[in-house]
């Protein structure tokens, strides 16, 4: 077989399949069949990484872990658009367009609500992409957007040429995303937008891919040399493998543009993604010119913003709930409303800081949206209609257990502190229990309910305890043999999960699944763990201040530590799998890696060092043993040379590894 050819048709037969999926949404190939050409594709590629193209899929995955982003100077300014709020002022911005040129036609489109991006293609290859930022100088995110499943690698004509698109994340996503986070006691995004800014500026872009962000282009730089009209313009995008929204039309004269506006605002309320507007451009590019810009926008184009579905309501009440890690959530009790579709009786008030900067108050008249067409929210009190309610206090003692509730320095939330709280307690059985966790089967949400009312569960360690009550159970209804076996079975099943299952199932803040696989590579046991120094912790690329301070202040916890022992006793799994190394140059070693690999992914040789027995970190210092560099290696073979620390290409680090098989 001619392992080159059969590559590169691998790569035409994917990218083909995504660009009918994602873009044309109109896939023609099975998922198994995907999946199968992929895992060819992959093993081929890691078998010849010589014949690892830039336009192959497999760079969407992500892996790349980046410190910080670079600033790139946009050469062309990425400038904003003025906005118009109503018929009146979309006449007035019509008028003034027909002072300079008496005879135009304009495009609609759909506004998406998202976050800006430029792209920069070479020869039809995709080089770069970089964040609006100020207009004039972005940061370079491409390792982040090579991830997004919908951006063509390849163009199919090799031109050079530079767009401009909206990058945003989808309803389902976006929804899926919380309750991940929900799941792992991390707080939520507000709305899909804050969702995607928030993702396309992680640092590791493997996070970024499993977020499943989308995008539409829109524009393109110096778009006169590509074609005459904005219409066009759409349609050469669209014809080169760009996702282009199809929402867009042209239209004559101002009384058709207010009537495509009003079927724009019917539409977007159907759609699988936020749009806050529509843009609406003079069609012609020839006579922008003439039209002109002022200092800050171009004068032949706006954007009509649309008035989002705010509902009226009274607020009732103010309640308190109390997630697995303590976190106390204050939530509006609502006169139940229809809002865009649905029932609305309860909404997030976030924290005590919104609740008082909206000055919101019990039997307040207040408006109601759903952020992202998603998540109820209060957003406005309607004050003209405000008697004598008396202003929002927040509570200082667990609505559950009613001891101390404190507010840590520089977060928004409220926790309560004990650690014995039922309410904290319930939700950390059920997160301990869950399939992401330790997986005990039918041990769900309204099981654990149960048996926590009736005193049966109170803490993790309960669940261990709960075949001694195996008669007692029986009473209850709804538990006959089969289900108590089923049960039982499943607890003891659950002592030989992994032990990264074990650490994300305890709940410690911020640790989340990702987290604790992260923390087991680096200590291999409890006992390594609960020693763990802070310095340590910080010093994994992937662990921040604020996780690795969680993980100290945990087992700084006596009652964590009673709770651990137990578990041991009990028999649960406090180890990681051994892993079998192979004596080599670098075992025992840290080493670091920098510039770009020619013959490894990042991942690829990180994953064979530590196989190895080497620590890989992101940072140089004085106990760094090897730099191991690629091209354009910058500052941190600067600094392994200032240190004295050995340095090593990625050529001659080939031929150790090829030199040990």
């Amino acid at each position: 077989m001619d392992i080159k050819k059969r590559i590169k048709e691998l790569i035409e037969q994917i990218n083909q399949a995504n660009y009918d999926y994602h873009t044309l949404d109109q896939p023609k190939i099975s998922d198994q069949s995907y999946d199968l050409m992929l895992k060819e594709l992959t093993e081929l590629e890691d078998k010849y990484p010589e014949y690892r193209y830039e336009d192959s899929p497999t760079q969407k995955v992500g892996g790349v872990i980046l410190s910080s982003f670079t600033k790139v100077k946009h050469q062309i300014p990425m400038m904003s658009l003025s906005n118009v709020f109503n018929e009146d002022e979309l006449r007035s911005f019509d008028e003034k367009i027909k002072k300079v040129i008496s005879s135009f036609s304009y495009v609609t489109e759909l506004k998406i609500d998202g976050l800006a991006v430029s792209l920069l293609y070479e020869k039809g290859l995709f080089v770069r992409a970089a964040t609006r930022g100020n207009g004039l100088i972005g940061e370079d995110v491409t390792h982040n957007v090579k991830t997004i499943k919908s951006l063509p690698l390849k163009l199919k004509e090799p031109i050079d040429i530079e767009v401009r698109g909206e990058i945003f994340m989808p309803h389902k996503s976006f929804k899926q995303l919380n309750e991940e986070r929900l799941n792992e006691g991390e707080s939520l995004f507000a709305n899909p937008r804050n969702a995607a800014a928030g993702t396309i500026r992680q640092l590791d872009s493997k996070v970024v891919s499993r977020r499943n962000l989308d995008l539409f282009v829109y524009t393109i730089v110096n778009q006169k040399k590509y074609a005459d009209t904005q219409e066009i313009a759409l349609q050469y995008l669209a014809d080169l493998g760009f996702k282009v929204n199809p929402n867009y039309q042209k239209v004559f004269g101002i009384e058709s543009l207010i009537d495509t506006i009003k079927q724009y605002d019917l539409i977007r309320k159907r759609l699988p993604y936020d749009t806050d507007g529509v843009v609406i451009k003079v069609n012609e590019f020839s006579i922008y010119e003439d039209i002109g810009y002022t200092a800050k926008f171009p004068k032949w184009a706006t954007a009509y913003k649309f008035q989002a579905e705010r509902v009226e309501t009274i607020l009732k009440d103010i309640t308190f709930q109390v997630g697995r890690t303590g976190v106390i959530t204050p939530v509006a009790e609502l006169e139940p409303v229809l809002i865009s579709g649905s029932m609305v009786a309860r909404a997030t008030l976030h924290n005590e800081d919104y609740i008082k900067n909206k000055d919101i108050r019990i039997n307040d008249t207040v408006l109601v949206h759903k952020a992202g067409e998603i998540i109820p929210e209060v957003i406005e009190v309607v004050l003209n209609k405000r008697t004598d309610q008396k202003p929002f206090v927040m509570i200082n003692e667990c609505p559950i257990c009613h001891k101390e509730v404190i507010r840590k320095d520089n977060e928004a939330d409220h926790y309560c502190i004990n650690p014995d709280c039922p309410g904290k307690s319930m939700y950390g059985l059920i997160h301990f229990s869950s399939r992401q966790a330790m997986d005990i089967d039918t041990l769900g949400e309204k099981v654990v309910e149960t048996l926590h009312d009736l005193g049966y569960l109170n803490k993790i360690s309960d669940i261990y305890h709960l075949k001694e009550y195996k008669e007692a159970l029986k009473d209850l209804p709804g538990f006959g043999d089969k289900k108590i076996y089923t049960l039982l079975k499943a607890i003891e099943d659950s002592k030989t999960q992994s032990f990264d299952k074990l650490i994300f199932g305890l709940g410690i803040k911020h640790v989340g699944s990702k987290v604790a696989k992260t923390l087991v590579k680096h200590f291999s046991s409890m006992e390594e763990l609960k020693h763990a120094k802070l310095e340590q912790l910080q010093d994994i690329p992937e662990i921040g201040p604020m996780i690795a301070q969680s993980v100290v202040d945990y087992f700084d916890n006596k009652t964590n530590l009673l709770l651990i022992e137990e578990l041991k006793k009990l028999g649960l799994n406090m180890e990681a799998q051994k892993r079998q190394t192979i004596e080599s140059p670098f075992t025992g070693q840290t080493i670091v890696l920098t510039g770009k690999l020619a013959f490894y992914s990042r991942d690829e040789a990180t994953a064979l060092l530590e196989k190895l027995g080497a620590k890989v970190s992101s940072s140089v210092s004085a106990k760094t043993d090897y730099v191991i560099y690629g091209e354009d290696a910058g500052t941190k073979l600067s600094k392994a040379k200032e240190l004295n620390v050995h340095t090593m290409d990625e050529k001659a680090f080939k031929e150790i590894i090829d030199g040990l098989h």
